[in-house]
């Protein structure tokens, strides 16, 4: 009897290999949900800053009665590089026709390819003593895919 209830479900359950791969993809389903909540935080937060904006300057207006600062679309979307990887924002693009005005934002300035962490993050790595290979793994998780085409001229390059 004794050996009969050792041979229950739940034994046979334990004894089967585990599913790694189940694994890896709730880690993919956490990345993916914390970097879609910081993609969705960022645009909430450069919308409402191009609100601000808006709203502060709705008083002005030129000689026809018109606004001399509204909004205007959107600009072409972009990708910010952060320690979670690759974010897409769409910035609200501003008409400002007043002269020697123009906005810019203080949350996501121009031409900001990736977050200051990360450009730390490869001089803090090459301080270690990691080697070209260990950059660029210790990097594939943020940088993906392009991470593998980082080569040791393009790490001195960032090093620089």
């Amino acid at each position: 009897m004794k050996g009969s209830q050792m041979n229950t479900p739940a034994m046979r359950q334990s004894s089967e290999p585990i599913d790694f791969n189940a694994s890896q993809v709730c880690q993919s389903l956490l990345e993916t949900t914390l970097r879609t909540g910081a993609q969705q935080m960022l645009q909430q937060a450069i919308e409402a800053e191009v609100a601000n904006y808006l709203r502060q300057h709705r008083e002005q207006l030129n000689e026809q009665g018109h606004r001399l600062v509204v909004g205007n679309g959107h600009l072409p979307a972009r990708q910010v590089q952060t320690g979670l990887g690759p974010v897409e924002i769409r910035q609200p693009r501003v008409r400002d026709k007043r002269d020697d005005y123009q906005f810019t934002s203080s949350i996501l300035p121009p031409y900001l390819p990736r977050v200051a962490a990360l450009d730390n993050l490869i001089p803090a790595l090459y301080l270690k003593g990691s080697s070209m290979a260990q950059m660029v793994s210790a990097l594939k998780p943020i940088l993906g895919e392009k991470a593998a085409g980082l080569s040791p001229t393009h790490i001195q390059r960032l090093l620089g």
